[in-house]
C-alpha cells in the first residue's frame, strides 16, 4: 500500500467573505501542495466560516431578532451551490495542484435552506463526495437542515480509501459503522475546534476504524464576530480572544497521536502516512471483520439523496 502526504490547514477564512476565502483555500492549498502534500484538509464549514455566533452571542435566541436575522442573510449569501460555480473553481484547484481536497462548506438550496456540508475533491479536479450533516448539533438547528445519507461513503483516491464525517455525527455509532464497513485507510474529521471531548471522538475513531484521523479544527476570534451581533462581556473586552482556537491533530490507527493537537495558531499540519499500518493494526480488531457479528447482527443504510 502507498505512503501519502497530507496536510491540514489550520486558518480562519475571511469570515462570511466567500470570494476572498477562495483565494485563501488556493494559496494554502498551493503553499501545502509545494510541500509535496497530496491530500489537503480544511475545517468544518470553512467556507464562509463556523457560525460560532450561534453559541457566543446571548441575544442570537431571541425571537424575530433582526441583527440576527441580517447575519443569517450574510451567511447564505456567503454559501455556495452544490454544484456550483464554487465547487468548480475548487475543482480547477485540485486538478492544478494535482491534489486532494476536503473541505467543509456551507451550502445552500434554493428554498434558502442550508446544510453543513463535507466536499471531497480528486487530484483529477472531481467533486468525489458530497455528504451532508445528517443532524445538525444543538443551536446549529437554527441554521441547518438535516442531511441524508447520501454521502455516506468513501471514494477511491490514488492513495487508497478516504472517507470523512462532521463534529458530532462521529458520536452517531451507525454514521461510524457504515463507513468502517467500506474499509477507510484515512479518515477525515471536521471540527469548529477540536477541544478535549472532540480529541477523545477522534482518537476512539482511529481505534475503531484502524484507520488514520486527520481532525481539522480552524481559527475565529472574537473580532472576527459579526459587528451586527452584540458580544458577551468577557469579549468585549478581549477582542483577540480565540473562540476557535484550533486544536488540529493527525492520529494514526492505534489510536496515538502522530502529530498532537496545535493551539491557538495558524498552520500548515503535515505528516506522512503509511497506510499499510491500517492493515497491520487490524490483527486484533477489525469491526467489519472478525470482530463483526452479521448473524446477530443486521444494518443497512438508506443512501437516497433527500429533495433540495
Amino acid at each position: 500500500m502507498d505512503k501519502v502526504k497530507v496536510a491540514i490547514v489550520q486558518a480562519k477564512p475571511v469570515y462570511l467573505n466567500l470570494n476572498a476565502s477562495l483565494e485563501k483555500v488556493q494559496d494554502f492549498a498551493k503553499k501545502a501542495s509545494e510541500e509535496g502534500a497530496r491530500l489537503i484538509v480544511f475545517g468544518e464549514t470553512w467556507l464562509p466560516g463556523y457560525p460560532a455566533w450561534l453559541d457566543f452571542c446571548p441575544q442570537m435566541g431571541f425571537w424575530d431578532h433582526e441583527p440576527t436575522k441580517e447575519v443569517f442573510a450574510k451567511t447564505f449569501e456567503n454559501s455556495l451551490e452544490v454544484p456550483g460555480p464554487v465547487t468548480l473553481q475548487l475543482g480547477r484547484i485540485a486538478k492544478e495542484l494535482e491534489v486532494s481536497i476536503v473541505i467543509g462548506v456551507n451550502e445552500k438550496v434554493k428554498t434558502g435552506t442550508c446544510y453543513n456540508t463535507l466536499l471531497i475533491f480528486g487530484p483529477d479536479g472531481e467533486l468525489r463526495n458530497h455528504h451532508r450533516k445528517l443532524m445538525p448539533t444543538y443551536t446549529e438547528k437554527l441554521m441547518h437542515n438535516r442531511g441524508d445519507a447520501a454521502g455516506l461513503k468513501t471514494v477511491d483516491l490514488p492513495f487508497g480509501k478516504l472517507g470523512g464525517l462532521i463534529c458530532w455525527e462521529h458520536w452517531m455509532p451507525h454514521n461510524r459503522q457504515a463507513l468502517h464497513d467500506m474499509g477507510e485507510h484515512i479518515h477525515i474529521a471536521l471540527w469548529p475546534k477540536v477541544h478535549e471531548m472532540h480529541q477523545v471522538a477522534s482518537r476512539q475513531y482511529a481505534f475503531e476504524g484502524r484507520c488514520f484521523v486527520l481532525a481539522a479544527g480552524q481559527l475565529l476570534r472574537a473580532k472576527d464576530i459579526p459587528s451586527e451581533l452584540e458580544l458577551p462581556e468577557h469579549l468585549k473586552e478581549n477582542p483577540e480572544h480565540f473562540v476557535l482556537n484550533g486544536g488540529s491533530c493527525i492520529i494514526g490507527p492505534n489510536g496515538y497521536y502522530i502529530k498532537e493537537p496545535l493551539w491557538d495558531k495558524e498552520s500548515l499540519i503535515f505528516a506522512e502516512l503509511d497506510l499499510r499500518e491500517t492493515i497491520k493494526e487490524k490483527m486484533n480488531l477489525d469491526v467489519s471483520g472478525h470482530y463483526s457479528r452479521p448473524d446477530v447482527f443486521n444494518f443497512t443504510v438508506n443512501r437516497e439523496r433527500k429533495n433540495d
